[in-house]
């Protein structure tokens, strides 16, 4: 586990095997990508980050635009796996940050996965909730987010602590969602590494058309869908995620 000007991250697995970066989404944390790490054997190094806003590194004061937690991803490689070829891995909001990230690493990203990232800069993506999130008070954006995400219910059970905690994310999460909405935050001629667009095929019909979307911009990008799985297929799903992420890495993943 190390800090590097209040972004943690922690890595597992031996030094000189595989390398592997986990990026997670909007109001998560590198503990949510916990169950999708452990599904890799000690060949693979795989590191997760808390990015800025979130997890241990809520404390982080921003900003939050996209391009920053690009820099910390970019730096934290090039600080933590500073030789071989890195494979990337982002769920969600995490997806345009290792797309993004790819782009500055050039030859150092051997593959990217992303799953379900979301395209909120295209006509067609839907926008009305995203900017009801970005006008209402932060703290309220993000409990909005919350209780739409997990249900009424289950956030009413959540203990106060952990309430007052998801709260307290609500700048980050502003800060995010408005960056995105404004302009795309990769260009597609950019992004010249092999990728692979994961979505649940249980998920939201713009995510699977996003994956479709993708598949068709990118110089090299294939789409897969994984069965029975919705947005946090990384979680819900992770044996099955794990597997297309090795296969697709080690022997380039075809339909």
């Amino acid at each position: 586990m190390s800090e590097r000007h209040g972004i943690w991250s922690s890595a597992s697995g031996d030094i000189g095997g595989r390398q592997l970066v986990l990026v997670h989404g909007t109001m998560d944390r590198s503990t949510g990508l916990s169950r999708l790490a452990r599904r890799f054997d000690s060949s693979w190094r795989v590191l997760r980050l808390d990015r800025r806003g979130y997890g241990r590194s809520r404390s982080h004061p921003g900003p939050f635009a996209i391009a920053d937690h690009v820099d910390d991803l970019v730096e934290l490689v090039e600080e933590m796996m500073p030789s071989g070829p890195v494979h990337l891995f982002g769920h969600s909001f995490g997806g345009n940050v290792v797309l993004a990230a790819s782009s500055r690493l050039g030859d150092r990203v051997a593959t990217v996965t992303v799953f379900e990232p979301p395209l909120s800069w295209m006509e067609w993506w839907p926008g009305g909730s995203a900017r009801g999130f970005a006008e209402s008070d932060p703290g309220d954006a993000a409990e909005a987010f919350m209780r739409r995400l997990i249900g009424d219910e289950r956030w009413e059970r959540l203990p106060e602590r952990t309430r007052a905690e998801r709260r307290a994310e609500g700048p980050v999460l502003v800060g995010e969602l408005g960056t995105l909405r404004l302009a795309a935050p990769w260009q597609p001629e950019e992004v010249t590494v092999p990728v692979l667009a994961l979505c649940g095929s249980r998920g939201a019909d713009h995510h699977r058309r996003a994956a479709a979307h993708l598949a068709e911009i990118l110089p090299d990008c294939r789409s897969w869908e994984v069965d029975g799985a919705r947005h946090f297929g990384p979680n819900t799903h992770p044996v099955e995620v794990a597997a297309l992420v090795s296969d697709f890495a080690i022997r380039g993943l075809r339909p």
